[in-house]
């Protein structure tokens, strides 16, 4: 890939976060140092059991946020106290991977977070013990591919960082050095 359609992100990782986190953690091989391997992105639309249309929205702000079309996933079990049944599509969900989860990244960090009210940085209780993290989002109005005017409905949604880190420690350093403005 040349420097042109590099994204940025991913040329300041490779320019100076693996060798601080080879520094840090004293990776003997920079094929040890973690990266990121996947960003998932998931709407869960309970709405959409009594109206089907609110699924179809949640889908077009999700391509529009992610820039690639959304999967629409399906319940896998019946709930009855929720009016549920199996196989009824219930979320939506994108997996980004290469370029595409570089530059989502970066908008995500230096354009979308800054833009949540009162915003003091992100929690750093949020990784799984092995090294991946997920960050909820109460609203989709924080990222500007969204046009305000035309949301009926404020939804939420949850964005997971899949990393090759072994411990929760070298995922956070990772992301903190690649630009997660982590709560101090």
């Amino acid at each position: 890939m040349s420097s042109a359609t590099t994204p940025r992100l991913h040329t300041l990782y490779h320019t100076k976060v693996i060798s601080e986190l080879k520094k840090e953690f004293g990776f003997k091989s920079t094929m040890r140092v973690p990266r990121v391997q996947k960003v998932v992105i998931n709407m869960g639309v309970g709405d959409a059991t009594q109206n089907i249309k609110i699924l179809d929205v949640a889908v077009e702000e999700l391509t529009a946020i992610a820039g690639q079309k959304a999967v629409v996933r399906k319940s896998k079990k019946s709930i009855a106290t929720f009016k549920l049944r199996e196989g009824m599509p219930i979320a939506c969900m994108v997996t980004l991977r290469g370029a595409r989860m570089w530059e989502f990244m970066d908008r995500l960090f230096n354009l979308s977070l800054p833009r949540v009210r009162d915003f003091r940085g992100v929690p750093s209780k949020s990784f799984d013990g092995r090294g991946n993290f997920t960050l909820g989002l109460k609203e989709q109005l924080i990222f500007h591919e969204i046009d305000y005017a035309k949301v009926d409905k404020i939804k939420g949604m949850n964005i997971t960082f899949v990393t090759t880190a072994q411990t929760d420690a070298e995922a956070q350093s990772l992301l903190s050095h690649l630009g997660m403005p982590f709560r101090k």
